[in-house]
């Protein structure tokens, strides 16, 4: 299978690491492997795609931006507590509301030729205003803004 203009297919396997932790055993999953589906499959793996969407440009902007980009991997658990992985995302906002909700998730470092991927992705698609949502009526260097201005007329009041 071979990527297109938005989505890319991949091998992804999982592994299950049992440590004992005093006399209990804990259980925990890694990523194992995860190889574009050009290559040859893994045993166990198993393919799930990485699809990019329009909306999400300015979260892949933030993501490539940072200096440790990253790849997350959303996993289904199932009632035997297997992992499975069910999606791959470049936004970190998918990952976060997914782990909000009890949702496994995987991360690795972000590949180049991905990180290449996304970039064209994002300049074919043209670049998303990244918005602070910062209080631009305030400015507390200069103690202004609604909360500095009550305080001083009544200081003023005072007088």
């Amino acid at each position: 299978m071979k990527h297109t203009e938005s989505e890319w297919p991949m091998h992804v396997s999982l592994k299950r690491i049992e440590k004992l932790v005093g006399r209990w055993t804990s259980v925990s999953w890694e990523l194992d492997q995860i190889l574009p589906a050009t290559h040859e499959a893994p045993e166990n793996s198993k393919i799930v795609l990485l699809e990019l969407h329009k909306d999400e440009r300015a979260s892949y902007r933030l993501n490539l931006d940072m200096d440790n980009a990253m790849l997350y991997i959303v996993c289904d658990e199932l009632e035997d507590g297997t992992w499975v992985p069910a999606m791959i995302s470049a936004d970190q906002n998918v990952a976060a509301g997914c782990l909000e909700g009890d949702t496994p998730v995987l991360n690795l470092p972000m590949p180049k030729a991905l990180a290449c991927w996304i970039e064209a992705f994002i300049t074919r698609h043209g670049e998303v205003e990244i918005c602070a949502h910062r209080r631009k009526h305030v400015n507390r260097r200069k103690n202004e803004g609604p909360s500095a201005n009550r305080i001083l007329s009544r200081a003023a009041n005072e007088r």
